[in-house]
């Protein structure tokens, strides 16, 4: 990253605050894109409970997924919320993993296209958005990638970082200009710093006063 500049900043004194976060919490690069369905529209700890479930019936594979009675995939997956919803996205991705010839090993996904390919494709699969495609490239194929969440917005809106009526693809944009190319490690500690900071502490009613950037948001100033 830059040695000056807005993100960069930020970066460096989330890192110094919170040391490394061993971010995405997966056991194989199918489990990454597993949870990256589940976690939409809810919290990790219910996504962690029906990752639970399918890893009891030995179902953490997309062959296992695939052979599993949609009723019975849909009450494994209950504790994500919008189950039957989210068992009908993970079904699609199964099946166009298997489509792809990566049925046993996902993670070889990302030797088949360039970047903006496999993005393409992977937001024509059913019930995958910009984030949770982003999230496959970054965390489960290691790909350079920046995810953009509702906490990066949160927290770049109240820093005065971000504009609120950006759309996706320019806030991810205006991030990766101050990334070097091809840095995997850096998204991904930079992601999962942002996360940290929303849960705990940038929240929808903020801790301003236990914030490690204080001293350097507009929106802690004006409170």
């Amino acid at each position: 990253m830059r040695e000056q500049g807005g993100w960069s900043a930020v970066f460096g004194m989330l890192e110094e605050a919170f040391g490394p976060q061993d971010w995405w919490p997966a056991q194989s690069p199918f489990e990454v894109m597993v949870g990256a369905i589940l976690t939409q529209n809810t919290a990790w700890r219910n996504v962690e409970k029906a990752i639970a479930n399918l890893r009891a019936v030995d179902a953490l594979s997309v062959r296992a997924l695939l052979a599993l009675p949609e009723g019975d995939l849909a009450e494994l997956l209950r504790p994500s919320g919008f189950y039957r919803i989210k068992t009908r996205r993970l079904l699609a991705l199964c099946r166009f993993l298997e489509a792809r010839g990566v049925g046993a090993a996902p993670e070889q996904l990302a030797r088949q296209a360039n970047i903006p390919t496999l993005r393409k494709d992977l937001l024509a699969v059913h019930g995958i958005g910009a984030e949770t495609a982003d999230s496959i490239l970054l965390y489960a194929l290691g790909l350079p990638v920046m995810v953009v969440d509702a906490y990066t917005r949160r927290i770049g809106s109240r820093l005065g970082l971000l504009e609120d009526d950006l759309s996706y693809g320019e806030v991810q944009a205006g991030m990766e200009a101050e990334l070097q190319p091809g840095d995997v490690q850096t998204r991904n500690a930079l992601h999962a710093l942002l996360v940290s900071l929303g849960k705990d502490y940038c929240r929808p009613r903020p801790r301003c006063g236990l914030c490690p950037l204080h001293a350097c948001c507009a929106y802690a100033a004006g409170a």
